[in-house]
């Protein structure tokens, strides 16, 4: 008999920018010199408390299940976080620890959503939403974030969005700093948001992954503003460990339980290890910031010399480490443009399509999270080869 057709959800388009770092890695390991900035990838490694703390554990050996929802003595480790760097005071029970922030946005989803719902999320944005919230049957309103909105949401673009999608809106997710436009929405404007869904029974989401990676604006967390929004975020940017797959939300209190009882069934609980290196990694951020620093000065390289090739940058680089591009100078197929830029040059980056699926054609990201000896050497291979 032949195999049973798969499902509706798993048609979801991909995620171009783990396509292009999968290409990338094997030109690289084909003998080319390859230069990667298609994702958000630090060039650093974690902290080196981080490392030391695995080590340890991995010494005596005796890693296993933890709690579903992480750690008793990580999720205090992070309720201190918030008080020291955000003068917000939360209950330790309120934090649930997750493998990586992708688990977080799969249980908010299942935890706060049926079938059909709707949700809001900002365009250009970053794709894993999308896709995440079409494969769970949810109906996904993209509202544009351009110049008039600050590139952010707002009550106003949501009411028009819900408006048009004719349908009331159920959720709102809102990242900040975001992917891949950099925009850092401050204190008033979280509040408005937090404002908005509140007066309307709308779950508000914050994806707060790239706290720690501001260069300009009001870096601010939804807890600052309401005890209503679900917190996500992740050792993953700032902390330097994305392949640790270890990160945390901070939930109201009257939904923690709904959240724990999901994760039991889907992960069992993050990995021991991750958890234990996450809360040394806590304590380091005079290290980390030394990274940051590396970060800043691959951004101003960026600010100067894109525009000097002709890419007009599209958006605020304000936070997180990318710039969005509009390449249409060169050209209207982003797809096109970044298969031939890595087969020619050697350069990864990311097409729009991933971020923007109406306008992302004439658009790339680049990710400026590497060394800076192979930025400039990536922004000279593009200039020679455009010139």
């Amino acid at each position: 008999m032949p195999l049973k057709p798969l499902s509706a959800r798993s048609s979801v388009e991909p995620f171009h920018a783990m396509d292009v770092l999968a290409e990338a890695t094997k030109r690289r390991e084909a003998g080319y010199p390859v230069i990667s900035m298609a994702v958000g990838q630090p060039s650093h490694p974690a902290p080196s408390a981080a490392l030391e703390a695995a080590r340890t554990a991995l010494g005596h050996g005796r890693l296993g299940y933890t709690d579903a929802l992480g750690t008793s003595s990580l999720r205090g480790a992070i309720a201190r976080h918030y008080r020291t760097r955000y003068g917000v005071d939360i209950d330790p029970q309120r934090v649930a620890v997750t493998t990586g922030s992708s688990a977080g946005f799969n249980l908010a989803f299942l935890a706060l959503f049926d079938p059909g719902d709707c949700v809001a999320i900002a365009r250009p944005g970053y794709p894993a939403y999308r896709n995440i919230l079409a494969a769970l049957g949810l109906t996904v309103v993209e509202v544009e974030a351009n110049a008039e909105s600050g590139f952010t949401l707002t009550p106003e673009n949501l009411e028009a969005a819900a408006a048009k999608a004719g349908k009331p809106l159920n959720g709102v997710l809102l990242a900040s700093p975001a992917n891949p436009t950099g925009t850092v929405t401050g204190r008033a404007g979280l509040k408005a948001l937090a404002d908005y869904c509140h007066d309307r029974g709308i779950a508000f989401i914050s994806d707060e992954i790239y706290h720690g990676l501001t260069f300009a604006g009001e870096e601010t967390t939804a807890l600052a503003v309401t005890d209503e929004a679900v917190i996500i975020n992740s050792f993953s940017k700032y902390y330097c460990m994305t392949g640790w797959r270890i990160g945390w939300m901070v939930l109201p209190e009257t939904q923690v339980r709904a959240f724990e009882r999901i994760a039991q069934s889907l992960y069992i609980s993050p990995p021991e290890l991750s958890q234990i290196a996450a809360e040394a990694a806590l304590g380091c951020e005079a290290e980390l910031d030394v990274y940051k620093a590396s970060y800043a000065a691959n951004r101003d390289l960026l600010l100067k010399r894109l525009p000097e090739i002709g890419f007009s940058i599209a958006s605020p680089m304000d936070g997180a480490f990318y710039a969005y591009a509009d390449v249409s100078r060169f050209t209207n197929d982003s797809m096109d443009f970044a298969r031939k830029m890595l087969a020619e040059i050697n350069v990864a980056a990311t097409p729009g399509l991933d971020f923007d699926p109406l306008e992302g054609h004439r658009a790339m990201r680049f990710s400026y999270a590497g060394a800076q000896a192979d930025m400039i050497e990536a922004m000279d291979r593009i200039a020679r080869w455009l010139a």
